[in-house]
């Protein structure tokens, strides 16, 4: 893809709001129609999330309830990248803190940038195989209930709108087109 030029002028940005996870920042700027505007961006912390998945395609989710949506969700294993810390090694963190799974091998399925026109945040995307289960050490504040379902079913729980985290549908998709490829070669 051609890389254009932004047609976007900064004229000032400031830091609304600022905490270890995201920042909201407010910019003043000149449209690409020659006008004045202000533009709102929130900037998360870069994340990670992990699709453990065993040798029976059973994929392990995990179940929490997020503030934000008022509800119970189920998800795939997420979590920001702390400082200096690789994005393999903040997967690992994870998955192991939140589900008490770690994995014998690791395939990264690259990163993605959910909702590119307000939100600035990258995660990239792990699948984890050759599992082997132990306790979880999760946060004070997390009430995590891991949850073992077919890969199968995790597609038609994101096809019918039951998994709704756009983090999680991608993974899930790519991880089912990545084992079915595989299988066919």
């Amino acid at each position: 893809m051609p890389s254009k030029k932004n047609p976007w002028i900064l004229i000032d940005s400031v830091s609304i709001y600022k905490n270890n996870w995201m920042e909201v920042k407010e910019d003043k700027v000149i449209r690409p129609d020659k006008k004045n505007s202000t533009f709102g961006i929130v900037k998360l912390k870069s994340g990670v999330t992990v699709l453990p998945i065993d040798e029976r395609e059973n994929v392990f989710l995990v179940k929490q309830y997020r503030y934000v949506m008022k509800k119970n969700t189920l998800e795939a294993v997420s979590g920001g990248i702390e400082k200096k810390e690789k994005p393999i090694d903040a997967a690992k963190r994870e998955l192991k803190e939140e589900a008490g799974i770690e994995a014998g091998k690791w395939i990264s399925l690259g990163k993605i940038n959910p909702l590119t026109s307000v939100v600035n945040s990258q995660n990239h995307l792990f699948l984890a195989t050759n599992l082997k289960l132990s306790n979880s050490n999760q946060d004070k504040t997390e009430n995590i209930e891991l949850v073992k379902i077919t890969l199968n079913k995790a597609v038609d729980l994101v096809i019918n709108n039951k998994i709704s985290s756009s983090v999680t549908t991608t993974l899930i998709l790519k991880s089912l087109t990545i084992l079915r490829n595989k299988s066919t070669k």
